[in-house]
């Protein structure tokens, strides 16, 4: 008798290969769930975790995990209930007066002994003092805080932290409340942790003046051996110690060795779209003090260079000579990010220059560049020939034709897309500019000013740019390799960028691509094949209806998307409509994620005067018709009063919330009454709920029901005793 052999599964394969298998995969769920295939598996999987994110209440400490005992990194900071202290005698007192911070630093030790790299959230300096000693070999830490800086004298807090981790290497307070003169003087008190440090991340929006030129000269001197510098500093020479050229060449002389370095301005880390410093074409009235030349020096002092952010306020003009150092002293550069930069990219006829010689560029940001016109946009595209990913914002001059070339002279490599604060560009010439590359986009952000259609189809049938955008990235144009020139930035004569000759070729912006692509003809059959994450700006008040006309109506594996709301909702009588519209969503059948941002929609939390709506319902008009999503994963801000500074999630809210039957993360960015979380135990399949008021500054009473601990442990508590079905 003869018997069939066993067909070979994943299961055969020799340990070491599917260690290696499951050691690359990176998704939490997909890992657990490989580890219930079978205790071989679960062994690998164990073995294999570098990373994890410690859920659960501080007070179950018979759940901690024992069993991740290869965990380099650890993220403690996301422990309930969320912002309180960990180890502190706080705590203790929550924890009927018993002082157990040093045996839960312990426990945490014993659990996860292997870890180098610790993220915590830093509320008290017994966290501080007791926690990071537990492993002498850790190299990086972050620390997370949005409550108040408690009362101890400049520089204690890192004193107490660099005391007890001589290896320190890399160091993130990019949301740790603090002063910037907390550092400096702790730096200086710790030579060795300082001499070490190789990476620094100061990009804190919580500074309310930024890093000062004193204090800069003080860190970057005690730490020569930085790779990675970010910092939030004041460029405004309005104030005394602003940043200008004696900062920068500080840091190129004191650490030479950086390779990434990212400077920006205080106003940009709070993401107000308010202009109101800058004038009609995006100058600001003063200009910085930073010079040509002084720019110059830095690139020169920094070959190392893969990343450049200077984001500044004031005006930083003619700045293109300076670029074109940058390319040639700074050969590794990758990122490149710049605000307030003037005069980046003025092309003569055909010749490149400035940022269009940086052709080694993946990413590219600019902002706030008063003189960049259309013709200076299509000279990017032409020099910066690999760019993946593209930002533009508040750059008045530019409109949906440069936009449309530069994404059709790119569309072989550009998948992320940023346009906002364009005044020539709202959603429906944005998305029109982009039709090039809509079958390989793959994140996009846009402005949802609601642009007509007869508006973009009435512009003016000629072409004043002497190439035909149906040619303008293939061969058929030149016969140089790229299409556009040879690389000292010439073209052809028949390619010349002549601002006053007409082309002959038409501009139906319905027919471009048509034989390329087969989505020309109109609205109605644009698809959006790669397009995974999609992020919405929208003033407060208007609706989301208009998005499919826009031209976003077929997005197959769009998974993931995030609306910003922001306005004054107290100059509004009520809205237009009963719903904000989020039902319409539901034309994408693979989105399973929502980041729904109402933090910066301001109004009454209260009693509102007569023929004003309150907040909660503000809360009701943007979550109507949520339920109708198959929405996986939630993140959402309520919106805020903050004459009271209340971010709390109201009746309306949570009773729309409860519809949401395939939720099974909430997280909600506010605080919210112990009753009105409990409708949120009729979704079915909720297992991950917390409240995270991490906004500055986070609200400092604990004695109402919206930020008791015990008030959100009871609510875990019912949360866990369900029975999930899978």
């Amino acid at each position: 008798m003869v018997t069939s052999a066993r067909p070979t599964t994943l299961n055969d394969l020799p340990d070491v290969i599917l260690s290696n298998i499951i050691a690359a995969v990176s998704d939490a769920r997909s890992r657990n769930v490989a580890a219930l295939v079978c205790r071989k598996w679960l062994v690998l999987e164990r073995s294999t975790r570098t990373s994890l994110t410690l859920r659960g209440n501080r007070n179950d400490l018979f759940m901690l995990p024992t069993c991740f005992r290869s965990v380099t990194h650890l993220d403690l900071s996301l422990l309930s209930p969320w912002g309180h202290p960990l180890l502190s005698p706080r705590a203790a007192a929550d924890n009927d007066g018993a002082d157990d911070s040093t045996l839960i630093a312990h426990l945490l030790r014993h659990a996860f002994p292997s870890v180098s790299s610790l993220t915590v959230y830093a509320r008290d300096p017994h966290v501080l003092q007791l926690l990071p000693i537990q492993w002498p070999q850790l190299k990086h830490i972050k620390l997370v805080r949005w409550h108040q800086r408690p009362q101890l004298a400049s520089g204690d807090e890192f004193n107490l932290l660099f005391q007890g981790c001589s290896q320190l290497a890399s160091l993130d307070l990019s949301t740790f409340y603090c002063w910037t003169e907390d550092l400096p003087p702790a730096l200086e008190s710790n030579p060795v942790v300082a001499t070490n440090m190789t990476v620094l991340n100061l990009l804190n929006a919580s500074f309310s003046e930024g890093f000062k030129t004193d204090e800069i000269r003080v860190i970057t001197k005690c730490c020569p051996y930085l790779k990675d510098f970010k910092v939030v500093c004041m460029f405004d020479p309005r104030y005394i110690g602003f940043v200008g050229d004696e900062a920068l060449v500080c840091i190129a002389k004191n650490c030479p060795k950086l390779s990434v370095l990212h400077l920006a301005d205080t106003s940009v880390l709070s993401n107000c779209r308010s202009e109101s410093d800058l004038d009609e074409e995006g100058f600001s009235i003063d200009d910085g003090k930073i010079s040509v030349s002084t720019l110059i020096e830095v690139f020169s002092g920094l070959p190392l260079l893969e990343e450049l952010v200077l984001d500044v306020s004031n005006n930083v003009r003619d700045s293109g000579p300076a670029l074109e150092v940058l390319n040639k002293k700074c050969p590794k550069l990758k990122l490149l990010k710049l605000g307030q930069f003037h005069g980046i990219s003025m092309p003569v006829e055909s010749k490149l220059d400035g940022v269009a010689l940086c052709q080694g560029l993946q990413s590219l940001s600019i902002r706030n560049v008063g003189d960049l016109d259309d013709m200076g946009l299509i000279a990017i595209g032409r020099g910066c020939t690999i760019l993946a990913k593209f930002e533009i914002r508040n750059c008045k001059k530019i409109t949906m034709r440069g936009m449309r070339t530069l994404a059709s002279l790119l569309q072989k490599s550009l998948v992320d897309v940023s346009i906002s604060c364009c005044k020539n560009l709202g959603a429906s010439s944005s998305l029109k500019a982009l039709e090039p590359i809509q079958e390989r986009i793959e994140r996009l952000h846009i402005d949802c000013v609601w642009d007509s259609v007869e508006e973009i189809e009435n512009l003016d049938g000629c072409v004043e740019y002497g190439f035909d955008l149906n040619k303008a990235n293939g061969g058929e144009a030149s016969s140089h390799p790229a299409g556009f020139g040879d690389a000292s930035g010439y073209v052809d004569d028949d390619l010349m960028f002549n601002r006053n000759k007409r082309c002959k070729y038409s501009y139906d912006l319905n027919s471009v691509y048509v034989e390329e692509n087969g989505h020309g003809n109109g609205y109605g059959e644009r698809t959006w094949d790669r397009l995974q994450y999609l992020s919405l700006w929208i003033g407060v008040g208007e609706l989301l209806t208009p998005l499919a006309a826009a031209g976003l109506q077929h997005c197959p594996n769009l998974e993931e998307i995030k609306i910003k709301v922001e306005g004054d909702c107290r100059l509004w009588s009520k809205p237009s409509e009963r719903a904000f519209a989020l039902s319409t969503l539901i034309r994408f059948p693979k989105l399973v994620k929502m980041h729904l941002d109402c933090g910066d929609i301001i109004g009454y939390a209260h009693t509102a005067p007569s023929g004003q709506m309150d907040l909660s319902l503000w809360e009701r008009f943007y979550l109507f018709g949520i339920g109708h999503l198959n929405l996986r994963e939630l993140d959402y801000w309520p919106p805020q009063d903050r004459d009271v500074n209340q971010r709390s999630l109201s009746l309306p809210a949570a009773g729309l919330l409860q519809e949401c039957l395939t939720l099974r993360k909430l997280f909600i960015h506010g605080t919210a009454h112990e009753h009105f979380m409990m409708f949120l135990l009729r979704i079915p399949t909720l297992r991950d709920v917390q409240l995270r008021e991490d906004y500055y500054p986070a609200p400092e009473n604990d004695m109402s029901t919206e930020m008791r601990a015990g008030s959100l442990s009871r609510f875990e508590a019912a949360l866990n005793r369900r029975q999930i079905c899978d």
